[in-house]
């Protein structure tokens, strides 16, 4: 999820009665719930972002190691800022479990979406993906924001804690709905080809949770579609997207170091080859995200 949504999470928390644990209660819940993204810090390099962005920050050992850091560092401000502070003390306990709650619900978050998230780092680099909820959702923008916001007006914890209700049965309904539709979606491919997908995507799209998009791999291409609750309808494009992935250009495009960063993230990859007066241009990008630029398309001239 994107940064806003993490932020809201963590405030929502703190004016839900946490924040009273101890001090910098809110500060820590905040932080906690946007500090596995610290691997932004990967767009500084020339690694592609999408070969190392969320992995090992959001990976088991991130989220072990970084609530201890986080609670190490507020226990060293308490200590500088040891006078002139009103409310408790600092509880480094009550930090270290608030730290834990900020990041595991981030990782939670980001496990929603379609991106993807590699739960198992350092240990193991599956891609786990819950096709659930989009980046970027205002409706759960809306219901964090409103129940922080009525909730500090009002003094009234109860306010943040049924924004945060509010928000995990949206969530459960959008990831009942994603569990349903690619079922269905599955289903009706099969019935209409008459052979398995290799696999089958059924993700959410920008503000509508009643529509979602649907990417198939059918071997050699993918197939693109909609599918709609009201009404109940799957509806596949006419035009495929071919994969191109066995010409021999691109097994030497896939020798460098960047392309193979990129195929460490891709899900759907697909090849475009072009002329150029120097030889091919062979770019990669993902169905995913399609049309969206760099990080999310990469290329490389073969001579």
């Amino acid at each position: 999820m994107d940064n806003v949504c993490h932020t809201l999470v963590g405030a929502a928390f703190g004016e839900a009665g946490f924040k009273r644990f101890t001090r910098f209660g809110n500060a820590t819940l905040m932080i906690a719930a946007n500090i596995p993204d610290l691997d932004v810090l990967v767009f500084a390099t020339d690694v592609p972002s999408v070969a190392f962005r969320r992995g090992w920050t959001h990976g088991t050992l991130g989220q072990l190691l970084l609530p201890v850091a986080l609670t190490a560092a507020m226990v060293a401000l308490g200590r500088v800022r040891a006078h002139g502070e009103d409310g408790p003390p600092v509880r480094p306990g009550a930090l270290l479990l608030l730290s834990y709650l900020g990041v595991l619900s981030h990782v939670g978050l980001d496990l929603l979406n379609t991106y993807g998230i590699r739960l198992l780092m350092p240990f193991d680099g599956r891609w786990f993906y819950g096709d659930a909820v989009f980046i970027i959702d205002p409706w759960i923008w809306m219901a964090l924001g409103g129940g922080v916001w009525w909730a500090r007006r009002a003094g009234t914890p109860a306010l943040a804690r049924n924004a945060l209700i509010a928000t995990a049965v949206y969530i459960a309904a959008m990831s009942i709905s994603a569990r349903l539709a690619h079922d269905l979606v599955r289903d009706a491919w099969q019935t209409a080809r008459g052979v398995e997908p290799r696999s089958v995507m059924v993700g959410p799209t920008p503000v509508t949770p009643l529509r979602r998009q649907i990417i198939v791999d059918a071997g050699t291409h993918y197939e693109t579609g909609t599918l709609t609750w009201l009404p109940s309808r799957v509806t596949f494009d006419p035009e495929t997207i071919p994969k191109h992935d066995d010409d021999p250009r691109v097994a030497r495009a896939r020798e460098l170091a960047h392309i193979r960063g990129f195929l460490v993230w891709s899900r759907f990859p697909f090849w475009i080859l072009e002329d150029v007066p120097t030889g091919t241009r062979v770019t990669v990008s993902d169905v995913r995200f399609v049309g969206r630029g760099s990080p999310f398309v990469q290329s490389v001239v073969v001579p």
